[in-house]
């Protein structure tokens, strides 16, 4: 397979970062989900939000480069035929992905990094992920309000993230189902690709 895009379908890196941050995602919302509900007592607590937040980080990481690789190699066109407005949904559901998964780990780094306590985040317990250098040294008073802003944006990035999921879902079932195109298999390692033309 392929390093690099083609016409017809993604290339080994791009469905590599794909899935990875697939995973990643899905994991850290059910993560999220289940630690809302965990009483302070739980002793269990820390070393979920450790994961979840070693795992953000991860999609960060892996998200900044995906939209670095992205940048530099062009992704395979959409099937000729489709309805103007289902690509321009298309695409704007693509973008508003790469933000999301940005945009979300960030506000979930900002947060930590203002919380009075201090604490960095042990990655996985290999290392110290180092807070937010700006948001860190600001006064207690300051940390406060902007770890509940912080936390609000995450939270509510994060409920919308789950819908676009489904919307996504959803049209890799249409393209793969009713429309019974290639869209969905070219995201898929070994599977066959047709030429259109």
């Amino acid at each position: 397979m392929a390093i690099r895009n083609s016409v017809l379908r993604y290339g080994s890196v791009a469905m590599t970062l794909h899935w990875l941050i697939a995973a990643s995602v899905l994991v850290n919302l059910g993560l999220g989900l289940y630690m809302a509900d965990l009483p302070r007592s739980d002793p269990s607590r820390f070393m979920f939000f450790q994961t979840h937040k070693s795992i953000g980080l991860t999609v960060l990481v892996l998200s900044l480069l995906r939209l670095g690789w992205r940048l530099v190699n062009p992704i395979p066109p959409l099937p000729r035929g489709m309805h103007p407005l289902l690509r321009l949904g298309s695409r704007a559901t693509h973008f508003i992905f790469y933000f999301m998964i940005i945009a979300i780990p960030l506000a979930g780094w900002a947060m930590v990094s203002s919380s009075p306590l201090g604490l960095a985040t042990p990655y996985f317990g290999l290392f110290s992920w180092p807070n937010i250098p700006f948001l860190a040294d600001l006064p207690r008073a300051t940390k406060m309000q902007n770890v509940d802003v912080f936390l609000t944006t995450h939270a509510l990035l994060a409920d919308l993230t789950i819908g676009l999921i489904g919307l996504h879902v959803m049209g890799a079932l249409y393209h793969q189902f009713l429309r019974r195109d290639d869209v969905l298999r070219r995201m898929i390692p070994g599977t066959q690709v047709n030429d259109p033309a």
